[in-house]
């Protein structure tokens, strides 16, 4: 049984989102889907390093939070990239997997409006911070969520 990509794109729109617990969930279902095969056991090594690495934003040598999402291009050349290592003949299937889940995120990213969703993000950030009410009295809504 393949993988549902509706699952795995949800998974990285979480994932970019910042919504690491939802983003786990989702997770879980797609390695309740898989079968025991190599390719999938690369494939969600690798869907799992992705959160992890998101999730810890502190380490300086982590790919997926320093990418530009706004730059396709350099997006579809990591595409690009990953998905010469799918094919590759030198490579084991956990690796193809590893690659190839990758390759999907970067076509997720390329694909979906992720740019949106950063300031989607950054916008409700701010929302949290406007006032309620008019005159000395204003209450901010951080204070009550």
């Amino acid at each position: 049984m393949p993988i549902p990509s509706v699952l795995v794109t949800r998974f990285f729109q979480l994932l970019v989102e910042r919504q690491f617990a939802e983003a786990e969930r989702e997770l879980q279902r797609i390695k309740q889907k898989m079968h025991k095969t190599e390719w999938n056991r690369g494939y969600f090594r690798a869907l799992r390093g992705m959160w992890i690495a998101y999730k810890s934003t502190g380490d300086e040598y982590t790919f997926l939070p320093k990418l530009n999402f706004n730059d396709k291009k350099a997006l579809q050349n990591y595409r690009k990239e990953f998905r010469a290592h799918v094919k590759s003949k030198l490579h084991e299937d956990f690796d193809r997997g590893f690659f190839s889940a990758w390759s999907e995120c970067m076509r997720v990213l390329i694909k979906s409006a992720v740019g949106n969703l950063e300031t989607k993000h950054e916008q409700t950030e701010n929302e949290k911070t406007k006032t309620v009410g008019n005159g000395k009295n204003q209450a901010k809504i951080e204070s009550y969520l």
